[in-house]
């Protein structure tokens, strides 16, 4: 674990971040790392591994608070392997409560009763990111996502007990999970109920542990899913695939998946909205005399005819055209803007037709420049 950097220190922040600061910091990170925007960068790849632990132990409750407490230790699989209670301390389950501590000295003055560790309980999410082309977010497509979650040991089913063993009833508390303390306060004597500390509430311990899962009961595993990403999607946008995430406790759901999806820039094309943006450049004389273009759109080309007079800067509309909307009917547009590419390298003989037809023109011809040129006048009669 030495070689290890920090999970804060990994995502760039401090040790009291929030969960959106969390969060947003994970997003800035795997964008930078990921290996689709790095091809072929082994240091990026590396880099995008350890983001991804660092956000995995970060975002959920349960493993940040184990590893404020105790480091990488404290969310190691075989962390408290062998110990006499139930699965030794468990690097999947919930830490004690301070509600508990509360409940053993003051009773009923506000403290609260013991969990129940035997009821089902949700597994908690998972995340991962998609990286799509400009063209798949569109269209929509669907694309294979692998990613890491927590699976019910399947050699002992979650029980935590090798195969051929069985879970015995806790000496401690015979089995009902908690235990009755008697503690002397300045107000008497207050008994009370709390979790057993030997089989942390279960009221079973292990004789001897599975040794798949150490006597946890769950195992890490990496799944692959096919995911289907609709026409529309954007940057940053989220895609949930329910029963994807983590196993639930004792018979309790899965958690969900959380899919975060990362569009590649195009070359041509840029996205406003569900409105696709691009320019194309035309000649002098195609803008001066009008003519017709290929215009590139996502449904291949279109033609579309340059009006005589066109300007630099002038944006024309193709209807329709733009991106689908999300989760409904229609489609945005596509907007046009024309560059008007001027000649280099003329030869003499263009270059006297070019001073030709540059005498030839008159102030009719630009209106633009007359009217920049009068304002100037007008700014000067009187020097």
């Amino acid at each position: 674990m030495a070689d290890k950097r920090d999970y804060y220190e990994v995502l760039g922040i401090q040790k009291g971040a929030s969960e959106d600061e969390i969060k947003k910091a994970f997003r800035k990170q795997a964008k930078k790392y990921h290996p689709d925007l790095n091809p072929g960068n082994k240091e990026a790849e590396a880099k995008f591994k350890e983001v991804n632990e660092a956000y995995e132990v970060l975002s959920d409750r349960d493993k940040r608070s184990r590893y404020d407490r105790y480091g990488f230790a404290g969310v190691d699989p075989n962390f408290g392997a062998g110990s006499t209670a139930y699965g030794g301390a468990n690097p999947f389950g919930q830490d004690i409560d301070i509600g508990d501590i509360f409940n053993s000295f003051f009773g009923g003055f506000g403290g609260r009763s013991p969990k129940n560790q035997n009821a089902p309980r949700r597994g908690s999410d998972v995340e991962a990111s998609v990286t799509i082309t400009f063209e798949e977010a569109a269209k929509g497509c669907k694309k294979e996502v692998t990613y890491q979650n927590v699976e019910t040991c399947k050699d002992c089913k979650g029980t935590g007990a090798s195969e051929g063993t069985n879970l015995k009833s806790c000496p401690d508390c015979t089995g009902t999970g908690t235990v009755t303390v008697r503690k002397r306060t300045p107000f008497g004597v207050v008994q009370t109920s709390q979790t057993c500390e030997k089989c942390r509430g279960k009221g079973k311990v292990i004789e001897k542990p599975c040794p798949k899962c150490s006597g946890v009961g769950r195992i890490r595993s990496t799944r692959t899913v096919t995911v289907t990403i609709p026409a529309g999607i954007n940057q940053d946008q989220i895609l949930n695939i329910g029963g994807h995430g983590n196993s639930g406790y004792n018979g309790g759901p899965a958690g969900d998946l959380h899919v975060y999806v990362v569009v590649k820039k195009h070359e041509i094309f840029e996205r406003k909205g569900d409105d696709v943006w691009c320019e194309i450049p035309i000649t002098f004389a195609q803008a001066a005399l009008g003519h017709d273009v290929v215009v590139p759109t996502l449904d291949g080309k279109s033609s579309y005819t340059v009006h005589p007079g066109t300007q630099p800067g002038d944006i024309f509309k193709l209807k329709g055209k733009g991106i689908p909307h999300l989760n409904s009917k229609g489609r945005g547009d596509q907007y046009v803007k024309v560059t008007i590419e001027v000649p280099r390298n003329l030869n003499d003989e263009q270059k006297k037709i070019l001073a030709e037809f540059d005498k030839s023109c008159s102030a009719n011809n630009y209106h633009k420049r007359s009217s920049f040129f009068d304002k100037v006048k007008n700014l000067f009669k009187d020097t």
